[in-house]
């Protein structure tokens, strides 16, 4: 799929393909949905089976499949697996082939898809608020950062009777460098990034009470005081971890949950050799691992019983303190799924996912 075209590989069971394209636009996804049912009906078929990778369009067009009566999947990209030569000889028709091949295997052999759940519609306009107010966040945080290199390269210093950073003072005292102090054009731009910082802090503040109001409803209410009574996960941690997750009782087990989070540690084995763990494999929602992390070392200073849990594994490898970190907040992350599992199997609610 790309933002105004789709290349589609049309079969009946093993019969030859054909290629197809449409407009990525309602009317041609419509078209298309009727082509499919009249290819269907010429064959003498009674199921439908479409499959799609997944990307930032999210699920329009799962939904209108579906309620066409479409079987329709939604791929994950990272599970797909692809060769060496396949990645240096990539087009769309190639990537629908493959996508035909997966479908065929899973219609004709029943080997499984690299499917990902699907959320409902409440729970994806639920992540529009969280995702808008993590990535303000994330804008307000980088013009910090852009202000802090620009006095660095005019050599200006911060005076010891400011105060901390970005305290009362501390904006007085930026605000009277625009002023009179740095030479026009690094004044210039310094007022450029105060002004953005001023907007960026209003719209986090707006956009924190939206979320405080979300994690009030009826919906989220019990499951945000569940995963929320550990020390260091607020309010934000505890809704983006619900609204990414969706509904936690996906989940078989706390592997599942590590995995679908992308904090396991990936592997090579092979032969003989001995299995070797690497790197965690990052999959899964970035947006929880930050959120985690930041939990994670508030936690570190604040409850003694997570500090001496950090250090025992420090110890076991002193230069790779990353390592302790992920794994506590692999530990904290399932510790948040068990609170929320347990209230909604004991309240019995839609609570955040249906």
């Amino acid at each position: 799929m790309h933002d105004r075209s789709m290349v589609l590989r049309i079969a009946a069971d093993l019969g030859k393909s054909i290629k197809r394209s449409w407009p990525n636009t309602s009317a041609g996804r419509q078209e298309m949905i009727r082509d499919l049912h009249r290819r269907a009906k010429a064959v003498g078929a009674n199921r439908i089976v479409f499959a799609y990778e997944a990307c930032g369009f999210g699920y329009v067009l799962w939904d209108e499949l579906t309620a066409a009566g479409i079987e329709c999947y939604v791929l994950a990209p990272t599970r797909m697996a692809r060769s060496v030569k396949g990645r240096k000889n990539k087009t769309d028709d190639r990537d629908a082939r493959a996508i035909l091949k997966m479908v065929r295997a899973y219609v004709l052999a029943s080997i499984e898809l690299p499917w990902v759940w699907i959320p409902d519609h409440q729970t994806r306009d639920d992540r529009e608020v969280v995702r808008r107010r993590l990535d303000v966040g994330e804008r307000l945080a980088a013009t910090k950062t852009q202000v802090y290199w620009l006095l660095k390269r005019h050599g200006v210093e911060r005076p010891e009777d400011v105060g901390e950073a970005w305290s009362v003072a501390y904006w007085g005292w930026l605000e009277a460098l625009v002023a009179d102090v740095l030479p026009s054009g690094a004044s210039t731009a310094l007022g450029s990034l105060l002004r953005q910082m001023y907007w960026l802090d209003g719209e986090k503040a707006e956009l924190t009470c939206a979320v405080e109001r979300l994690s009030r409803t009826e919906r989220y209410r019990l499951l945000v005081a569940a995963v929320g009574r550990f020390k260091g996960v607020g309010t934000i941690t505890a809704m983006t971890f619900l609204t990414e997750l969706g509904d936690l009782r996906r989940f078989s087990s706390r592997r599942a949950v590590g995995s679908y989070l992308g904090l396991t540690p990936s592997s090579r084995e092979s032969g003989e050799c001995a299995d070797r763990k690497g790197h965690i494999t990052h999959q899964g929602p970035s947006r929880v691992r930050k959120v985690l992390c930041q939990a994670v070392w508030s936690r570190l200073a604040c409850v003694p019983e997570e500090y001496l849990a950090y250090q025992r594994l420090v110890k076991k490898n002193p230069k790779k303190k990353k390592i302790a970190v992920v794994a506590r907040m692999r530990h904290l992350a399932v510790r948040m799924w068990h609170a929320g599992l347990e209230v909604m199997e004991t309240d019995g609610s839609r609570s955040a996912v249906a």
